[in-house]
């Protein structure tokens, strides 16, 4: 790479260089589209994928932050809430508004449930969220911008959060629990009614982070998959981040927050006025917010439906079930009982293979994946196409296993993490 800083050329260069050049520079880039990734992209299929990338480029320069100006916009984020409502059981009067993705969603999430408790003269600063120790780091970064404490409780054996030990570390200073449905690194769905209990007990707001199960569970659950209560069901439920553009397969940003009545949303808003342009009003922390964000969003819901979202779930349990199947044959553990499209598996305990090494083999072999800690383990974040190289993963994780068992130098220390 280069020691000189880019400058901004003197003359024009025409697309054809540049798009070659882009292609150039994604060389090193993980080929997701060959259907051996399983983080951060999710493959539903290449129709769907255009449908996603044509509706983004049609609304690609209008902007969300002016409702008036382009009420098409307002429009579809206010379908899209419903939709997204109605898959969550949503009560009359819930809504909503769409955000970049879920760390924006847990913010603003964060933000009201704060905002709504200093409204009830709760002195704040410093209150402290409650959370499983398998929570998303996002309330981290939601307590660290909004001024707040953070305390993580160790999950049971079962990998779950344990209700019990979350409400022993309540007080009152406690403003908010979490509960995941499911959580990102087991994919294992939290007792959401248990820990509903305890909210309502302690009079404690209880968000549920779906980031990654918002538009998966709905269909899993048509789909014969027996899963706890997670959303709105539970009465004790206030607030529901879910993600888009995973199993939504929206294109990026597109997440959605949900609330529980527009008596709550309020506290979600930002306003001021004291400025020469008059006054201004925004839902979410990013002011200007894409228009093509939005109508990819609307356009793969509609695309798609219900029996198109069932299709993909389908095939991502087929996947993950008989993935789950070959880990077993081969010795391997996976990590809790999961039910959806996420898997994380290591070997049992007290073995002394290094399921890092494993993964390495694994990577060399084309395969980019996850991992977690604590224990060890390889995690997948199965999309609709992996169904298609199912077998052929566990083929080449069969090979990756034997040379790890094989090899007395393999690697103990944890691969490269991913944000």
């Amino acid at each position: 790479m280069s020691d000189a800083r880019a400058r901004l050329p003197e003359k024009s260069e025409d697309w054809t260089s540049l798009k070659e050049r882009l292609t150039a520079l994604g060389a090193d880039d993980v080929d997701w589209r060959n259907k051996r990734t399983a983080v951060y992209v999710f493959h539903p299929g290449d129709d769907v994928m255009q449908v996603a990338k044509d509706a983004y480029a049609l609304y690609q320069s209008e902007n969300a932050l002016g409702p008036a100006a382009f009420p098409s916009l307002r429009r579809m984020e206010q379908e899209v809430i419903e939709i997204a409502h109605g898959l969550m059981h949503g009560p009359e009067g819930g809504t909503g508004n769409m955000t970049s993705g879920g760390t924006e969603s847990i913010i603003l999430a964060t933000k009201t449930c704060r905002d709504a408790a200093a409204a009830k003269g709760v002195d704040v600063r410093g209150a402290n969220l409650v959370v499983p120790r398998t929570a998303h780091l996002a309330f981290d970064k939601a307590a660290h911008y909004l001024g707040l404490e953070m305390r993580r409780v160790p999950i049971g054996a079962d990998f779950l959060a344990d209700p019990a030990a979350m409400r022993d570390a309540i007080d009152d200073r406690t403003i908010m629990m979490v509960g995941s449905a499911p959580c990102f690194p087991y994919g294992l769905v939290d007792p959401i009614p248990a820990l509903g209990d305890v909210a309502l007990e302690k009079n404690v707001w209880l968000h549920v982070d779906a980031c990654v199960g918002g538009y998966l569970n709905p269909f899993a659950e048509m789909e014969g998959v027996e899963l706890p209560e997670w959303d709105f069901r539970v009465e004790a439920v206030r607030t529901i981040s879910a993600d888009l553009h995973k199993y939504g397969y929206a294109a990026k940003g597109a997440s959605t927050i949900l609330h529980r009545s527009a008596e709550q949303h309020a506290y979600q808003l930002f306003s001021a006025n004291d400025w020469p342009a008059g006054a201004m009003t925004t839902p979410t922390v990013a002011g200007t917010r894409p228009g093509g964000a939005i109508a990819s969003a609307w356009s793969v819901l509609h695309y798609l439906g219900i029996e198109g979202y069932r299709e993909k779930t389908r095939r991502i349990i087929d996947a993950r079930t008989r993935i789950a199947a070959g880990i077993a044959d081969l010795g391997l553990h996976t990590h809790g009982n999961p039910q959806l499209g996420l898997i994380a598996f290591g070997p049992g305990e007290g073995s002394d293979l290094s399921i890092f090494a494993v993964w390495k083999g694994m990577h060399d072999r084309g395969w980019f994946s996850g991992v977690v800690q604590d224990p060890d383990g390889i995690q997948l974040m199965l999309s609709p196409s992996h169904d298609e190289v199912a077998d052929v993963y566990l083929e080449d994780l069969a090979a990756s296993l034997a040379e790890a068992r094989g090899n007395v130098d393999a690697p103990k220390a944890e691969p490269a993490r991913y944000a």
